[in-house]
């Protein structure tokens, strides 16, 4: 370790005095703390260049006042109790020097940013949980990816060290690009995908392109959070549109130019429809009228029970009106941060440069394995195989739902990660089950905290919860559900005897 000391050889103070006053300052203001370990006296000799008995008196006097301890055979290090005189010195010191009749800093100017969180922070106090947006962590192709890693590392050559093309490396680019054509229908050229980390990455480059204050911008409601969040902090206009039992209300467009629209037509989050084909081409044909663009985000898609999924609308974009967002958040796991967005050929250009000025790039070494990885069949393989295991997993949370609750409605089941659960009007209402849950150790969610918005017209909103399925396995499901209805059922009955005691009374 190098200390950022220097001497000043005109100075007033000798040698000895500026090392001895410059390494007391360092351990005062805690730059060095208590039992750190200090460079040899032959490093500082070095470093500052000055005599060796220069270094060691400046160090026998911190020595000798209490600042640091030598252990024989050991080395220097910084003591573990710092005498009281010279904390108190250091504050006296301190409020001398504090600049009188400045203004503390306006963080009134600072913009009020609303933010979501994936991660839960009530996670500890939970044995089971049903979060939302998890792909279980035993699904994940250890074995495999280990495997593609090492193979990478000893042909690395210089790709560690030397900065890339910030869109992304050209292996994964192409290789999301034949994934898409087959899977969703889109025909799309390498040089259109951008490689981001995660979705939001992906959104915070579209609005970097498209928005600024007063943009119209489109969202779901209820809807995603990070998005609708991400576009007020750009000083859009939100225009909120409901959605109904088939996704977002088309008809409710608004009348306006220029605008960014914001949808998740192939599982609604969080209500998990999928829009149907007359409603998207209705959609489509708004943009083009409007000179607006659609930002598709197709987080989970890759999971379909019942049928077979529509084609994604950026399959159906003759005019280039289509953001496509993907993520492998959900099918390998977020902790790769490997997400992609493909761009209108006519704004790559911009898109580019834009992306250059947030990060250069993802890392190399993620980027090529997951290339790898798709290019000899091991991610093909990977999706059927936790297809079938989350189709177990749906199974058994309606199984579940059906059997120690009798009645609700699911919907979005079809397809995706998660669904939705209407309780039953007999039980209480989604707040008082969450905390019910929350005692007996089970995470249930409703819609507030994972919404951007509900439209206040809705009614039944508190009858609505959501439930991911895809991190637990089926025994924990059922376990779960268990668990909920002894909490939510006999409370509830035991509140209904109560009552009628009350009234006999």
């Amino acid at each position: 370790m190098q200390l950022p000391l220097e001497v000043d050889r005109e100075s007033s103070l000798n040698l000895q005095t500026q090392v001895f006053e410059q390494i007391r300052g360092m351990i005062l203001a805690g730059q060095l703390r208590s039992g750190q370990r200090l460079p040899g006296s032959r490093h500082l000799c070095q470093q500052l260049q000055v005599s060796r008995i220069t270094i060691t008196l400046a160090l026998a006097r911190l020595a000798d006042e209490g600042y640091i301890e030598t252990a024989r055979s050991v080395g220097t290090f910084v003591s573990r109790e710092i005498p009281e005189q010279a904390l108190h010195a250091l504050q006296t010191d301190l409020e001398h020097k504090k600049p009188t009749g400045t203004p503390a800093h306006d963080r009134s100017r600072l913009p009020k940013i609303r933010s979501h969180t994936l991660v839960n922070e009530l996670a500890h106090r939970i044995a089971i949980d049903f979060w939302v947006g998890r792909p279980d962590p035993r699904s994940f192709p250890l074995r495999t990816w280990t495997r593609l890693t090492n193979k990478r590392l000893l042909s690395a050559g210089s790709a560690l060290t030397e900065y890339r093309d910030p869109t992304g490396v050209p292996e994964l680019r192409q290789a999301i690009a034949d994934h898409l054509r087959p899977a969703r229908g889109i025909i799309a050229e390498p040089e259109q995908i951008i490689i981001t980390g995660g979705c939001q990455e992906a959104l915070n480059l579209v609005c970097r392109m498209l928005m600024s204050p007063g943009t119209h911008a489109i969202v779901e409601s209820p809807g995603y959070a990070g998005a609708s969040y991400l576009f007020e902090s750009f000083g859009a206009n939100l225009h909120h549109i409901e959605v109904d039992e088939k996704g977002l209300e088309v008809a409710q467009l608004p009348d306006v130019t220029n605008a960014v629209a914001y949808v998740t037509p192939s599982h609604q989050y969080p209500m998990g429809c999928t829009l149907p084909l007359d409603r998207r081409l209705e959609l489509l044909a708004w943009a083009v009228k409007t000179d607006s663009y659609i930002v598709e985000d197709d987080y989970d898609s890759d999971f379909r029970y019942v049928g077979s999924p529509l084609a994604a609308l950026k399959a159906l974009d003759s005019a280039n009106r289509v953001f496509y967002v993907g993520t492998f958040s959900k099918c390998l796991g977020a902790g790769l941060r490997l997400g992609y967005v493909v761009v209108p050929p006519e704004l790559m250009p911009a898109a580019r440069r834009y992306k250059a000025l947030t990060n250069n790039g993802q890392p190399w070494l993620e980027q090529a394995v997951l290339a790898d990885f798709m290019n000899t069949g091991g991610y093909a393989r990977h999706l059927r195989k936790i297809r079938q295991h989350y189709l177990g997993k749906r199974d058994a949370l309606l199984q579940a739902l059906g059997s120690a609750f009798g009645d609700g409605t699911t919907i979005g089941a079809e397809a995706g990660m998660h669904m939705v659960w209407r309780t039953p009007d007999h039980l209480p209402a989604a707040p008082e089950i969450i905390t019910r849950a929350l005692n007996c150790g089970v995470g249930v969610y409703d819609l507030s905290p994972r919404s951007a918005v509900i439209a206040p017209t809705r009614p039944d909103v508190e009858r609505y919860l959501i439930f991911g399925y895809s991190s637990l396995s089926e025994k924990q499901i059922a376990t779960g559900i268990e668990r909920l209805a002894d909490a939510v059922q006999n409370k509830t009955r035991a509140e209904d005897a109560h009552e009628s005691s009350v009234c006999r009374a």
